[in-house]
């Protein structure tokens, strides 16, 4: 028999508001979990749904769940470079400096692949730029060996500028 929360996870991956309220109407965790540890809020940002991010935020969803990983919807939405689902998380309080089990960050993300449109969002939001992932590299560090002049640009400004 299959599960609301399995019902509720599937239905953030597609982005299917009818369904999400409905489970929400039948108080249905909004932090439910599938195997891996991905909340439906992680799933709704990673797939780009934003009235489904949206929606679960305003039902009380854990705006900084992490995964088994330890990643979060922030990390997600930098990996892909979703700005609008990045403006949403930040505006319902992302931690901006949570760190997977790796020690990255979404500003780290933001940087490794390319995602400066959010990488600067991050850093108008006080994004901590001197964390260190386990290998002891910074934000700048990870920019600068991934050949992303432009982050690496706005990371040397930001520097100056504190």
């Amino acid at each position: 028999m299959i599960q609301n929360s399995e019902v509720m996870i599937h239905a953030a991956r597609l982005g299917n508001i009818e369904v999400l309220r409905e489970l929400i109407d039948q108080q249905t965790d909004v932090n439910t979990r599938d195997g891996k540890g991905y909340t439906a809020l992680i799933i709704a940002c990673y797939n780009n749904k934003l009235a489904a991010a949206k929606l679960l935020l305003e039902a009380g969803a854990d705006v900084n769940a992490q995964d088994n990983g330890g990643n979060t919807a922030l990390m997600g939405v930098a990996f892909k470079g979703y700005y609008d689902i990045a403006t949403l998380l930040i505006s319902y309080g992302a931690n901006l400096n949570l760190q997977h089990g790796n020690g990255g960050t979404a500003l780290m993300f933001a940087a490794m692949f390319g995602r400066n449109e959010v990488l600067q969002l991050l850093l108008q939001h006080g994004a901590n730029t001197s964390l260190l992932d386990t290998r002891g590299l910074s934000v700048l560090d990870l920019a600068a060996q991934q050949g992303n002049d432009t982050a690496v640009a706005l990371l040397q400004n930001e520097t100056v500028l504190k």
